[in-house]
């Protein structure tokens, strides 16, 4: 019988629209080898590493009157070179115009009668490095049944990909008498759950992610105290949060992984890498508002979900239940920058005591390219809440401190693409790897028309931090 989807999952196939498409992207590029970087040798790759993960070959199929969510099936017209697509760069190739390829192919929604996803290519960039700009799905990107594309396709060792035999056919579709009598049997099976999914059908989301919350905190009375507090305090009214079009712009900012750390170095073993991000993203956001003319009281907070990685428990766990969210109040109306890391460290302190949350360098070890999947994961726990809790999106994941192969090319950065919720103007997702922190900044087109201006608050905010931390030296 066909996989069906979970309710959350069938909410993010069913509540998207024009304006908020539901997938989650990543730009990688690369350094081409000797003999280049060929299309064809993409194509390879791919085609032998979805032999692993049946989903990417799988398409949704609703029931006659939806009357229980849709089922995954096998897309029996499935064409890989459908799904891995080549784009080139006009001369001379640079980083802006990749950001505006990347703006605008991730605004546009993925075809929901094929396999959710999509994968490019790009060619002709400055110094001839090549990108590969994925999109996926974020109901496909489960954590348990598939991971997301740019996980599979990246290695710690250079190796030519060699072609293996695609023996694989695709099952016969159910019928929709089948996918009745098939629903039919889970009702039978389970009518408490059955009954609970056709009476709350969409409306289930919220109550899906506070069990992963409970789960990731448990024993965590501070994090479920954090969890109840935000849930009857919606978020500050902010610029970031605006009707948004259908059209998207993208940034990359790099950064140096050394400095976050010489900053941790001179504060308080409390104090983490992360904590230090946190506060550089809010001097960003301080300096943007203050650029924009806005009026920033002294006591103005952004409220920012976090998705954070906690550990599974029992050993049957599995990466999709390794997320849970943490909100934190990022104080732009403090002038210090200090204060700033100093309020953002104890707020993060209060709620990962006793909650299980995996360090840096665990993260870093797991198995295969993680960041990308666990970005995924941090997207579907932001389009899952609801918006009037948080302001925006912050996925911070850390990547493995050496350098991976998609084939026998090099991957040189890594920036990823978190889709915008429903009336959020700015998401923020950001990977360290190979010692550098990668932002990638993904915006609503018309309402943050000055992406380019916070981006280059970023860069401020952390060498005002850093002017400090010296100073103190």
């Amino acid at each position: 019988m066909a996989d069906r989807l979970s309710a959350l999952d069938a909410s993010f196939f069913y509540l998207q629209d024009r304006s908020t498409p539901m997938h989650v992207g990543s730009v990688m590029l690369f350094d081409p080898p000797e003999g280049g970087f060929e299309y064809e040798h993409l194509v390879s790759l791919v085609s032998n590493r979805i032999a692993f993960v049946p989903r990417y070959r799988q398409r949704v199929r609703q029931l006659p009157g939806r009357l229980l969510p849709p089922v995954w099936v096998d897309d029996e017209h499935f064409d890989v070179s459908y799904h891995v697509r080549r784009s080139a760069l006009p001369k001379p190739g640079t980083p802006t115009q990749l950001e505006e390829f990347v703006g605008r192919i991730q605004a546009r929604p993925l075809d929901l009668q094929r396999p959710l996803w999509e994968l490019y290519l790009v060619e002709g960039l400055e110094g001839g490095r090549v990108a590969i700009v994925t999109k996926t799905h974020i109901a496909l990107v489960d954590g348990i049944h598939a991971i997301d594309i740019g996980q599979i396709i990246v290695d710690p060792d250079a190796t030519r990909e060699h072609p293996i035999p695609q023996t694989w056919r695709a099952r016969r579709p159910p019928s929709g008498l089948e996918l009745l009598l098939g629903a039919a049997g889970d009702v039978a099976r389970n009518p408490l759950t059955a009954a609970h999914l056709v009476r709350n059908g969409v409306q289930g989301t919220v109550g899906e992610v506070h069990r992963l919350a409970r789960r990731g905190a448990s024993g965590a009375a501070s994090a479920a105290g954090v969890l109840a507090r935000v849930a009857t305090h919606p978020a500050p009214d902010s610029p970031l949060n605006r009707a948004v079009s259908v059209h998207r712009r993208f940034m990359m900012v790099s950064s140096a992984l050394d400095d976050y750390r010489r900053i941790r170095a001179q504060c308080p073993e409390t104090v983490t890498v992360h904590d230090v991000v946190l506060a550089t993203i809010t001097g960003a956001l301080r300096g943007w508002l203050l650029a924009r003319g806005e009026v920033v009281a002294a006591t103005e907070n952004v409220r920012a979900l976090v998705p954070l990685s906690v550990e599974p428990e029992g050993v049957a766990a599995q990466l999709g239940e390794e997320v849970s969210p943490m909100f934190v109040d990022l104080p732009v109306g403090e002038a210090r920058p200090m204060m700033r890391l100093h309020q953002i460290s104890y707020a993060t302190a209060a709620q990962l005591d006793g909650g299980g949350a995996i360090d840096a360098t665990s993260i870093a070890g797991l198995a295969g390219f993680a960041p990308p999947t666990l970005h995924s994961l941090g997207a579907r726990l932001g389009n899952a809440m609801s918006r009037r809790v948080f302001n925006l999106v912050v996925t911070n994941v850390p990547g493995p401190q050496r350098v991976l192969y998609a084939g026998d090319a090099p991957m040189a950065e890594t920036y990823p693409v978190i889709p915008l919720p429903k009336g959020q103007t700015l998401s923020i997702g950001l990977t360290s790897y190979n010692g550098r922190v990668d932002y990638g900044l993904n915006a609503d087109r018309d309402a943050m028309p000055d992406l380019e201006l916070f981006g280059q608050c970023l860069h401020d905010a952390l060498a005002e931090l850093l002017d400090e931390t010296e100073t103190r030296a």
